[in-house]
């Protein structure tokens, strides 16, 4: 079996500085995407089909009655069960031998599906215009940049983290840090846990977060919707199922006609000639 991988962000160490933000756009060739202004120092609401992460930013006050200013790196978590995998109508969508979830782009159709069925709403459609003018639509997010891990390198947006916030490694000793981290913060941070949900089974960006995951705008219990899971793993399988049997039930009657038209011309034939 391939050994699995994880982008770890801890939290409690980020400055806001946006250098990941930074570095995702021009290994990626990302266009600027002008903003207006959100009244914090956050950039932009939310991730994009031309922005893959966001830093966020959230004035929160504590348990303690104190004010914390509280960043977090957003992207794609890259579900081990991924809702946008499992709706794909032209499974456009795969998982790379270290676990993450892309795109293809020359299978996407832009139907929307992935779009709407994503828990943490991390992928987005773009608009395309062809040579007539007429628009398409591709599915776009984070790839993890797996172009660079092909190379043996690590995400841009790990290389370029001057606080060690962000980690890349073997998903094993990766959650084994998140949860000796969690221990160590407990003190400062009294609901500090790690976002590694298991109802889209485990995630490969898993986060050290020093408050609850609704306080970064993180659902609490992310699960892979139902209709996604009765499509991908019910009517699929026996969609094709009843095609296969229809066709093959088409076949054996063609054949079978063929079979029986010759034989009944033969036996017309056959008395045709007995009249003479």
């Amino acid at each position: 079996m391939a050994t699995k991988y994880v982008k770890y962000v801890d939290v409690t160490k980020c400055d806001g500085c946006r250098a990941c933000m930074v570095a995702c756009k021009n290994w990626n060739d990302l266009p600027a995407e002008p903003q207006d202004f959100l009244g914090s120092m956050q950039s932009h609401a939310n991730v994009t089909a031309d922005t893959w992460n966001v830093l966020t930013f959230v004035e929160h006050e504590n348990s303690k009655g104190n004010l914390d200013y509280l960043f977090r790196h957003s992207s794609c978590f890259h579900c081990t069960d991924a809702a946008c995998e499992k709706v794909c109508p032209e499974n456009a969508i795969s998982y790379t031998d270290k676990g993450m979830v892309v795109v293809d782009q020359e299978v996407c159709v832009g139907c929307g599906y992935c779009e709407q069925n994503c828990p943490f709403d991390v992928i987005h459609l773009k608009t395309y215009k062809d040579e007539n003018g007429k628009e398409y639509r591709k599915a776009h997010k984070c790839t993890m940049c797996t172009d660079r891990l092909d190379e043996g390198l690590q995400p841009a947006c790990v290389t370029t983290c001057h606080t060690g916030a962000m980690e890349f490694g073997e998903k094993d000793e990766i959650i084994s840090k998140a949860e000796k981290r969690v221990k160590e913060i407990k003190e400062r941070y009294p609901n500090a846990q790690v976002y590694n949900p298991q109802g889209v089974g485990g995630t490969h960006t898993i986060y050290v977060l020093a408050e609850k995951p609704s306080v970064y705008g993180l659902p609490e219990n992310p699960k892979v919707p139902t209709s996604a899971v009765l499509w991908k793993d019910y009517a699929q399988p026996i969609g094709k199922a009843m095609v296969g049997g229809v066709a093959m039930a088409l076949a054996g009657a063609f054949v079978a006609n063929k079979f029986f038209d010759k034989k009944n011309g033969g036996q017309e034939e056959d008395g045709g000639g007995n009249h003479e």
